[in-house]
C-alpha cells in the first residue's frame, strides 16, 4: 500500500500527528517499536496524565525553555517564543475541546493543571488510539523498528526498517521521543537518525528529575513532604534559579518533588559539567529575616524553660529535627532562655536557608522529560518540517524544547504534532 504519511513513534506526539493527518483524509502508517503504543503516555503524571494547563499563552511561554532558541541559553526563557505559531493554532483550549469531543471529561486542578476527570491517563490514550483504529485510512504496525530515513537530493523518500524493508513515502513525521523512561521504548534513536541526516542535536540530559546531594538525608526524612517552601539554586553563591512557593520531598539521596523537578531544568547541565551547585531551602518564605527574628524572640520568651531539641517543634515538623540539630551546633538540652543572640540568628538563618551541596541527578529511568534535542534553528516553527530535509517533520520530545511541570510538556508534544499533521 502507498502511504501519504508515515509517523514514526506511537507516543503522545506520534498519536496526535497521525490523528491530525488522518482527519484530513491522508493515508497514514503509524510505526511503533514496542508491542503497544502510548506506554509513556499511560504512566505520565503518576498515571493521571496532566495533559495541559489553562494558563494564558503569555503566562505559559516563560515556562518553556530551549538551548537553541533566542539570544539566551538559559532554559525557561525563550523556548516558548518559538512555539507561538503552533500554539496560535492548537493550544490548551483546542486540545481540551479535541478530547472532550471524543468523550473524555476533563477537570482543572490546582495550578490550572488539566487532567481527565476519571484520574486515568488511560482515557487520554484510548481517545487517541480509538480515533486511529476506527479510521480506514490508518495502518498501525507494532513491534517494528525504523533504522533510518532514506533521502534523495534533500527530500525524504522512504523509511528503512531494522530488517531492511523499505517503505517509500515523501512525508515522514519523526516522533520517537527522548530518553526519559527508557523501558517505555524511549531509546533516543530519533536523535541518531536526525544526526545522520545532518541535524545539530543538543546533547540530551535528564530534566524534571530528582537532585542528589552530598549531605546524608536522615532515614526518617525519606519520603517526607514539605509544603509552602521555596528553593533556590546557587552557583558560587549567586542564584541561578528561584522557585515559586511549593512542595518538596526528601529522597534517600537528595531532594525531589515539584519545586526540585523545576530546579533540575537549570541544575542538570552544570552538574554534569562538574560544577558545584548549592540548593538553598527557605522553610519560612512568607517571613522576612526581620519578621522571623521577632517571631523567634517572642516564642523563646514564651517558652524559655523548654530544652532546645524539644522546642524546635515550635518552628519545624518533627521529621526535620534530625536534620536540623547536627547543622545548628546548638546544645540539644539547652534551655531556650539560655540561647545567645548569635545562636538565635543561626537558627533564623537556617530556617531561611537550609543548604545542600548538589552532586548530580537521578537517571533517565526517573526523568520526566528530556532536555536537549534537534536545534530549533533547523526546524520550521509553522510546520515542524526540517529545514535540511524536505518532507521530514520533527515533533515532540525530539525537539530542543522542555518545560516546567504543570502540563506544559505534553502541550508541546500535542501542539508540535498537530502542526506537522496539518502540514502534511
Amino acid at each position: 500500500m502507498d502511504y501519504d504519511v508515515i509517523v514514526v513513534g506511537g507516543g503522545a506526539a506520534g498519536l496526535m500527528a497521525a490523528c491530525t493527518a488522518a482527519e484530513q483524509g491522508r493515508k497514514v502508517l503509524l510505526i511503533e517499536k514496542m508491542d503497544q503504543a502510548g506506554r509513556k503516555l499511560r504512566i505520565t503524571g503518576k498515571g493521571r496524565c496532566n495533559l495541559t494547563n489553562t494558563n494564558s499563552l503569555r503566562d505559559t511561554l516563560p515556562h518553556i525553555g530551549s538551548s537553541t532558541a533566542g539570544t539566551t541559553k538559559k532554559p525557561g526563557q525563550t523556548g516558548g517564543v518559538w512555539l507561538r505559531n503552533a500554539y496560535g493554532r492548537f493550544f490548551a483550549p483546542e486540545l481540551m475541546e479535541w478530547f472532550e469531543q471524543r468523550g473524555v471529561e476533563l477537570t482543572v486542578e490546582r495550578g490550572n493543571r488539566v487532567y481527565p476527570a476519571s484520574g486515568k491517563a488511560l482515557d487520554i490514550f484510548l481517545a487517541l488510539i480509538g480515533e486511529l483504529e476506527q479510521n480506514p485510512n490508518v495502518t498501525i504496525r507494532k513491534n517494528t523498528t525504523v533504522k533510518s530515513i532514506e533521502t534523495f537530493e534533500g527530500q525524504a523518500t522512504a523509511v528503512i526498517l531494522e530488517r531492511g524493508e523499505r517503505i517509500p513515502c515523501r512525508h515522514i513525521i519523526l516522533a520517537t521521543g527522548g530518553l526519559s523512561y527508557p523501558t517505555t521504548g524511549s531509546t533516543g534513536a530519533g536523535y541518531r537518525i536526525c544526526r545522520e541526516l545532518g541535524h545539530t542535536v543538543v546533547d540530551p540530559v535528564p530534566s524534571l528529575v530528582a537532585l542528589k546531594c552530598q549531605e546524608k538525608i536522615p532515614e526518617e526524612l525519606v519520603g517526607f513532604q514539605l509544603k509552602n517552601v521555596q528553593l533556590s539554586i546557587l552557583d558560587s553563591q549567586f542564584p541561578i534559579f528561584n522557585s515559586a512557593i511549593g512542595e518538596m520531598t526528601f529522597a534517600n539521596d537528595g531532594l525531589a518533588g515539584p519545586i526540585v523537578l523545576s530546579a533540575s531544568r537549570i541544575a542538570t547541565r552544570p552538574l554534569q559539567a562538574g560544577q558545584t551547585l548549592t540548593a538553598r531551602l527557605d522553610l519560612k518564605p512568607g517571613l522576612t529575616l526581620e519578621q522571623l527574628d521577632k517571631r523567634l524572640l517572642s516564642d523563646i520568651n514564651a517558652n524559655g524553660t523548654r530544652v532546645f531539641n524539644d522546642a524546635l517543634r515550635l518552628w519545624l515538623p518533627a521529621e526535620l529535627i534530625p536534620l536540623a540539630l547536627p547543622q545548628l551546633h546548638i546544645e540539644y538540652y539547652k534551655r531556650l532562655h539560655q540561647l545567645t543572640g548569635e545562636e538565635r540568628r543561626r537558627l533564623r538563618d537556617w530556617l531561611k536557608g537550609v543548604k545542600f551541596t548538589l552532586t548530580g541527578t537521578h537517571d533517565w529511568n526517573e526523568a520526566v522529560v528530556t532536555q536537549g534535542g534537534v536545534s530549533l534553528a533547523e526546524v520550521n516553527p509553522k510546520t515542524m518540517e526540517s529545514r535540511l530535509v524536505s518532507g521530514l517533520y520533527i515533533v515532540g520530545e525530539l525537539l530542543d524544547l522542555d518545560a516546567d511541570t504543570g502540563g506544559y510538556n505534553l502541550q508541546i508534544a500535542f501542539s508540535t504534532a498537530h502542526a506537522a499533521g496539518e502540514a502534511v
